[in-house]
């Protein structure tokens, strides 16, 4: 029996490239369904994140117009990890199988072909990875490696040049339901569950229409998610600084002394300015990387829900058992 795909594309503000990208999605679903791949019953899942253009629109539209179209809508932005995980939970009592990729086109669609294929090997997780990086400018590339090596370097299980663009079987799914963070971070989370998986390589296009949703500054948001969410080794190198800090101020209480006995005292503000911005920086740096677990701690503890469906299109109910 054909397993039933469920496509997962969340959208923020994507009135002008969902009308070119949608085409392309709905042709290779049709092709899979025809070629006997997946079942007649697999649907793509739009996840409107609180767009405040046309998306929605677009989307409902689009649920009216095909039956293989569906779409929610959340009552409030959420941000991309909070959608995606939006369109997951709600396709796993519906679907066997899902595929999670962005709207604007730059993921390979023809590599969902391969992901099933995989799965039907026996594989619960297939990963999409860049096989190369000529696309991004030269900035993005480097603060790519630092931020790939950087997680490498605090013990973080993740998948180099994977984003989002990933199969996950019903059993995954089911699993990651138990992950009840606030705080997501999909791309360690995923890979930490251990399930049997697999990679396919593709090639990034550019963006098909309309600009990027992901500038520095929601990168940089994410790098901190990541390290946050999975590793103590901040808070362990702090400890380090710490002890450094002693033993530089142990040394420079026995010079002071020293130099107090012999009667040798210099008069001047240089070295005492020089001591006094070293020892502050540590300390707000320490703060800081203190304070991001501390508002982590904060945002857990509440318990609030991380998405709210405000309206769904074209999907059909079930009872989760």
């Amino acid at each position: 029996m054909e397993p039933i795909l469920y496509f997962v594309i969340p959208c923020y503000n994507e009135e002008q490239v969902l009308p070119e990208t949608c085409g392309l999605f709905l042709g290779k679903l049709i092709s899979m369904i025809d070629a006997g791949k997946i079942s007649q019953e697999s649907r793509i899942l739009f996840v409107n994140d609180g767009s405040k253009d046309a998306t929605w629109s677009i989307i409902s539209s689009l649920t009216e117009e095909e039956e293989h179209f569906a779409g929610i809508s959340l009552a409030h932005n959420r941000g991309h990890q909070n959608a995606l995980i939006a369109g997951l939970m709600e396709s796993r009592l519906r679907a066997d199988i899902t595929i999670s990729m962005d709207c604007d086109g730059q993921d390979d669609i023809n590599c969902a072909e391969q992901m099933v294929d995989e799965y039907l090997k026996g594989n619960e997780i297939v990963y999409g990875v860049r096989n190369d990086r000529s696309t991004d400018t030269g900035f993005k590339r480097t603060t790519a490696e630092c931020y790939y090596g950087l997680l490498r370097a605090m013990g973080i299980e993740i998948i180099p040049n994977h984003a989002d663009y990933r199969l996950m079987s019903s059993r995954a799914l089911n699993a990651l339901m138990g992950y009840g963070e606030v705080n997501l971070f999909l791309r360690g989370i995923i890979p930490h569950m251990g399930f049997k998986s697999s990679v396919v390589y593709y090639s990034r296009a550019k963006r098909i229409a309309g600009t990027t949703h992901y500038p520095l500054k929601k990168m940089m948001a994410l790098a901190i998610d990541g390290i946050t969410s999975f590793s103590i080794k901040p808070l362990r190198m702090i400890t380090f600084m710490g002890l450094f800090v002693a033993l530089l101020s142990f040394i420079g209480i026995i010079y002071a002394l020293i130099s107090a006995a012999t009667g040798n005292i210099v008069e001047g503000w240089t070295s005492m300015t020089c001591i006094i911005c070293f020892v502050s920086g540590i300390q707000m740096i320490s703060l800081g990387i203190i304070g991001e677990y501390i508002g982590k701690i904060y945002l857990e503890t509440k318990r609030r829900p991380r998405y709210i469906i405000d309206e769904s299109k074209n999907l059909k109910s079930v009872t989760e058992e």
